[in-house]
């Protein structure tokens, strides 16, 4: 294990850590100012982590090790995910950590997680909620799989940090297999995060949350600890559609001033696509449940075309 990879771990992991609340924060406040309200302050998720850290966790006496051990096991499975998703500058690949599949898994095992701990305490909102993101993953999880594949077929290569390297300072705003999978892409972040028209992440109404449910029983630090898995979550997907088709700026050799500069570039790009996310969210309704899997399924359809037009090219 070289220095630059130790580098490139630690900086990763804190940068997304740091910046994800951030994005966070943009896509509320645009939200608020799209529906005419002031919203809250950009650093506000900040002070909401800082307040949960400093609270006690309280559990169901109905719970059992799941609750308390889920929020560790998300952050940390999150953590290690980052590894698989330069955000500033990208490392020699090194111990397949950068696997497309490695890193599929590692989000599926956060999930999986996640959706223990809302059954284990055994409430009625937190079931309801497993259930409902157990039937969402089971038609989101394939088509992220084809949607990766067609990332594959378009690069030749199942390392996201090749991927990342060759794309570095490449124009793709006219590659029509690009240009494609950046819708699912979109689609796959909005259904992975939890965003209308898929869910609603700012209510408590029974009928219509799906990950809040699941995260109600959740109080102080581990609850903190599962909204920082979650919003580091939505930045490694945001990392992977923009170093895809807007990769400018990403460093490609460990230095203080590339990495400064890249860390600039991406708070920027990431600021621009959290705006345009919490512009989409405000311009649709949720959708119905049952009519989920046809926003899925155009994912699944414009990766099946690009993978077809990487084959007969």
């Amino acid at each position: 294990m070289n220095l630059s990879f130790i580098a490139y771990c630690f900086i990763n992991i804190i940068f997304a850590a740091l910046v994800s609340p951030f994005f966070m924060g943009i896509v509320k406040k645009v939200k608020a100012l799209a529906q005419g309200r002031m919203g809250p302050p950009l650093m506000q998720q900040y002070y909401n982590l800082l307040k949960l850290f400093r609270k006690e966790a309280l559990y169901s006496t109905d719970s059992s090790w799941v609750t308390r051990v889920a929020p560790y096991v998300n952050i940390t499975v999150i953590a290690t995910a980052a590894l698989c998703v330069p955000l500033v500058f990208i490392p020699e690949a090194a111990y397949g950590i950068s696997n497309v599949i490695v890193f599929l898994y590692l989000l599926a095992t956060a999930r999986f997680f996640m959706a223990l701990s809302g059954l284990d305490a055994g409430s009625a909102f937190g079931g309801m909620g497993s259930s409902r993101e157990m039937s969402i993953s089971s038609v989101i999880e394939p088509v992220t799989i084809v949607v990766f594949a067609a990332l594959a077929f378009i690069f030749n290569t199942l390392n996201l940090h090749e991927m990342f390297r060759e794309s570095a300072g490449q124009v793709h705003l006219f590659d029509p297999s690009l240009v494609l999978i950046s819708i699912p892409l979109f689609i796959v972040l909005i259904v992975e995060t939890a965003r209308i028209p898929v869910d609603n992440p700012e209510t408590h109404l029974e009928l219509t949350m799906i990950h809040e449910a699941m995260m109600i029983e959740y109080s102080g630090r581990d609850l903190a600890l599962m909204d920082l898995s979650h919003a580091m979550k939505q930045t490694l997907l945001m990392a992977v559609l923009i170093n895809i088709i807007f990769p400018w700026g990403i460093a490609t050799e460990m230095g203080v001033a590339g990495i400064i500069s890249a860390a600039a570039g991406f708070l920027l790009k990431g600021a621009a696509l959290s705006a345009f996310i919490g512009l989409f969210e405000s311009s649709l309704a949720k959708m119905r449940f049952f009519l989920v899997p046809n926003l899925i399924m155009i994912a699944f359809f414009l990766s099946a075309l690009a993978i077809l037009l990487e084959v007969f090219r």
